[in-house]
């Protein structure tokens, strides 16, 4: 099935990623896989200093805030080719918020199986820190040392591949990753095929050079909360 067309209005602005054209790549297939996995283990190991000591500071935060409840959640997603990953975050949300989302869902926003609640009540105090400034998200570098994630790709869904209809199968080609075309402009789209179409866009240009501007303007884009929830 053709993968319809992203909308001009989605789209616009963002010609830095046009430039990036799939029949200029040099470093392809195979090749590239390889070179983006010593990438993404170089970049995070070179960055451990870093982001373990911020990672031990976030870890008390969230253990004052709740003693009996785990740090780190977990989760099942869809990885590379719709096969079942296992995810790590900090946890954000009350220990039984999985068991509050029926409750919850006559609220969600989105269409399903998207799940957004604006002012969700299951957030904590410190989780609202941690998602406005994505530092939720810091546990997955051990996934990406793990290899189930890389630091660049489409986001690994909370729905496994069944959910998906035909065309937006192609964002599972590739590993799932930390951060992506998705975090930088699509995080505000409330259309689950409008973010795949990003998606795909990047699946379709990926190379290291786009990896690259990718984490670059992922920076810009956290410090400024851009997209945040």
């Amino acid at each position: 099935m053709t993968t319809p067309a992203i909308r001009p209005a989605l789209w616009s602005g963002h010609d830095w990623v046009d430039q990036r054209k799939p029949e200029h790549r040099i470093v392809t297939g195979r090749t590239y896989d390889v070179a983006k996995r010593a990438f993404d283990l170089a970049l995070v190991v070179v960055t451990a200093p870093v982001w373990i000591l911020v990672v031990a500071i976030c870890a008390v935060l969230i253990k004052l805030d709740d003693p009996s409840a785990p740090v780190i959640y977990s989760q099942r997603r869809a990885g590379l080719h719709g096969a079942e990953i296992k995810m790590h975050k900090f946890r954000t949300m009350i220990a039984n918020a999985d068991q509050m989302k029926a409750e919850l869902e006559h609220l969600n926003e989105l269409e399903l199986p998207d799940f957004k609640i604006t002012n969700d009540p299951r957030i904590t105090r410190p989780g609202r820190i941690l998602r406005k400034t994505s530092l939720d998200e810091l546990p997955q570098l051990w996934d990406v040392l793990a290899g189930r994630l890389s630091l660049v790709g489409p986001r690994p869904t909370d729905f496994m591949a069944d959910a998906y209809i035909l065309w937006q199968t192609e964002r599972l080609d590739v590993k799932p990753g930390i951060t992506g075309l998705w975090q930088l402009y699509g995080r505000g789209l409330s259309n689950m095929e409008d973010r795949t179409r990003l998606d795909i866009a990047y699946v379709q240009r990926r190379s290291l050079l786009l990896d690259i501007q990718i984490l670059l303007r992922t920076i810009p884009a956290v410090l400024t909360r851009r997209g945040a929830k």
